[in-house]
């Protein structure tokens, strides 16, 4: 290292780096050198939802999932992680919604369309009944 031509600084990984003083610092980037970009998803307490929290950038999943955890788990609450790459999400279109339309002539088949109510407070009357005659 020549301390004419390079940026000298109390912190040592920029000495170390050889950064000129001129400041035309070239860097060939080359395609493969990117990380690749993942979702974050951290389920809070067992049994609930999981739920996006952030995105990130690692090399490679393990170190993604080693990167989430630092980032989204260490001060919060967390008790399960979930990394994906962002380019394994498949997502559809919002002008394909008529796919999602519900078809109202089979209402049988919702849990809304049985009357389990009148059943229960029929059974909460008949069983006060029964104690108050104990």
């Amino acid at each position: 290292m020549k301390e004419n031509s390079t940026i000298k600084s109390l912190d040592p990984r920029i000495t170390r780096a050889d950064i000129p003083k001129d400041g035309q610092l070239s860097i060939d980037i080359k395609p493969l050198d990117q990380w690749q970009t993942y979702e974050v998803f951290h389920q809070e307490k067992k049994g609930d939802h999981h739920s996006h929290v952030g995105s990130l950038h690692a090399p490679n999943p393990e170190m993604a999932f080693l990167m989430a955890k630092e980032q989204y788990a260490r001060r919060g609450r967390c008790v399960n992680i979930w990394v994906v790459k962002t380019s394994d999400i498949f997502t559809t279109n919002f002008e394909d919604e008529d796919m999602y339309t519900t078809n109202d002539d089979k209402m049988y088949r919702e849990a809304g369309g049985y009357k389990v109510m009148d059943r229960i407070n029929k059974y909460k009357k008949e069983h006060k009944k029964k104690e108050a005659v104990k």
